[in-house]
């Protein structure tokens, strides 16, 4: 399973990172026929943002997964191990929660808006909330794999510059 959200989580890094490449690409031609050529495209600029929105809620997902999404970490400096493991997974809950409530409202504007078309696209207007939806269902599936591994033993909230933060004191050898 853990291979499975590996290769999972490893296309949606591609995914993202390909989205943002088109994205800039996009952006680029927009700018480009509007300032040199003097004329206006009706479609970049949605797809553009609904390029990011892919981007940005699958990005988030990886950062679940590799523990790289934003946190306030003083707390947890302070506190000796055993009580790091609770309050990540506290943490952890906080954000399955949040995920819950991207899946569940994320459906709902899916639904109540499919009936309506994007003009500049011709698509439906659903498809403007459909990442939300799929990043909230890999946000839940990884805060869960978090939580799952954590409880069978496993070190998931390994921070590889908490060492570095703590050898400031020593002097270090070139």
């Amino acid at each position: 399973m853990v291979r499975f959200l590996t290769l999972l989580c490893d296309w949606a890094l591609y995914i993202a990172g390909a989205g943002l490449v088109v994205m800039t690409v996009i952006v680029f031609w927009q700018v480009f026929v509007r300032y040199i050529l003097n004329w206006t495209n009706t479609w970049t600029e949605v797809t553009a943002v609904m390029l990011m929105s892919w981007f940005i809620f699958l990005g988030a997902a990886v950062g679940v997964r590799e523990n790289y999404h934003l946190g306030f970490d003083v707390l947890l400096y302070a506190l000796p191990k055993g009580g790091k493991k609770y309050l990540r997974s506290v943490s952890d809950i906080v954000v399955l929660g949040f995920s819950i409530g991207m899946i569940y409202y994320g459906t709902q504007l899916v639904r109540l808006s499919w009936a309506a078309t994007m003009p500049a696209l011709g698509i439906p207007e659903g498809l403007r909330y459909v990442p939300l939806v799929c990043g909230g269902f890999l946000v839940a599936l990884f805060s869960l794999e978090r939580l799952a591994l954590r409880f069978a033993g496993h070190d998931v909230d390994v921070d590889p510059h908490l060492d570095e933060a703590l050898d400031l004191d020593q002097p270090k050898e070139v």
